[in-house]
């Protein structure tokens, strides 16, 4: 599939009339692992890039976060001292103020519905304002939908009360499970094994691949299905740098952006379930959560407080609750 996706865009792209005094050597962030979805779809994109660019832009990909944490790599990126990242927007809420859209609790009522609303008006303006603080989102990815997983089941918010929860560095995320009566606790990712492990934290939240591709499974016992929140990843490059290429050297950078993330989808899919299946072959519990309501309520205040003091947030909002 990867072969048969290169060469179809390759040959889109490449009657491309590409500017042969641009010659850029382009370094790409990835957090994530080899056998993850996006992992392949990164690769697939640097593949794409170098080809359809005749090698006019050069890509090279790290993975595994070896160029430093992703708040690091976002502040990399917005300078050009990196110039592409996948990136999870819940870290680029606290710079974008637009992209907290994405991490408002239940915001969206499905992952399709989620890509409807951010190929619409309201992702329009998102992108906009993410460029802007230099981070040009050039594709979506697919992230699932994120999960509680601690040693105890959580089936209400009523189960969260007391519990250290490990969220992402975002006020929202922090808002989210201190409405449940829980302690949240921002860490970097590469820290939350330990800190299941030894008592640090009681608890996490993920989709079923991370959470199962970096061993969290192993210093767990359930995984209960909130689906509180359903975060998209993107491709974003330096604002300076894409608008110095050409037209054509940008067609050619967005197409394979886009074809990346049509791959990194249909991989996201498989992965997710077979994720699960493995989590729950090693003995995980997966717990159904039949309600949600309970949950959804605990977040009126999240939304309350959010929106008066964001006034300007509540026509995303609108957009995004608008959208079928």
């Amino acid at each position: 599939m990867l072969k048969k996706l290169s060469l179809v865009l390759s040959g889109a792209v490449m009657c491309l009339s590409l500017n042969a005094n641009a010659a850029e050597n382009w370094r790409v962030w990835n957090i994530h692992n080899d056998g993850h979805p996006n992992t392949g779809a990164m690769d697939l994109f640097a593949d794409m890039v170098n080809t359809t660019t005749a090698g006019e832009v050069k890509v090279e990909v790290f993975h595994g976060g070896v160029l430093g944490s992703q708040p690091d790599a976002l502040e990399q990126v917005r300078l050009g001292a990196i110039e592409v990242g996948n990136f999870n927007l819940g870290p680029i809420g606290p710079i974008v103020k637009e992209a907290n859209l994405v991490s408002l609790p239940f915001i969206f009522k499905s992952v399709p519905q989620m890509f409807r609303v951010l190929d619409g008006e309201a992702g329009d303006i998102m992108s906009k304002a993410m460029a802007d603080a230099g981070i040009l989102p050039l594709a979506w990815f697919d992230a699932g939908a994120r999960s509680f997983y601690a040693q105890k089941a959580i089936n209400t918010p009523d189960d969260v009360k007391g519990l250290k929860i490990r969220v992402m560095n975002n006020n929202l995320y922090t808002s989210m499970i201190s409405a449940m009566g829980g302690n949240p606790s921002p860490m970097a990712f590469s820290e939350v094994q330990q800190a299941l492990k030894t008592g640090v934290v009681d608890g996490a939240e993920n989709n079923f691949p991370s959470f199962k591709n970096v061993g969290h499974y192993e210093v767990t016992k359930n995984y209960s299905m909130s689906e509180h929140l359903i975060i998209p990843e993107c491709i974003c490059v330096n604002t300076k740098k894409f608008n110095a290429l050409s037209p054509a050297l940008q067609a050619a950078v967005r197409g394979a952006a886009k074809g990346a993330a049509l791959y990194q989808r249909a991989m996201w899919s498989v992965q997710s379930g077979q994720a699960r299946a493995e989590v729950e072959a090693a003995g995980i519990k997966v717990n159904e959560i039949a309600d949600k309501g309970p949950f959804q309520d605990a977040m009126v205040k999240v939304y309350d407080e959010y929106l008066a003091a964001n006034p300007d947030m509540k026509k995303l909002v609108e957009l995004a609750r608008a959208t079928k």
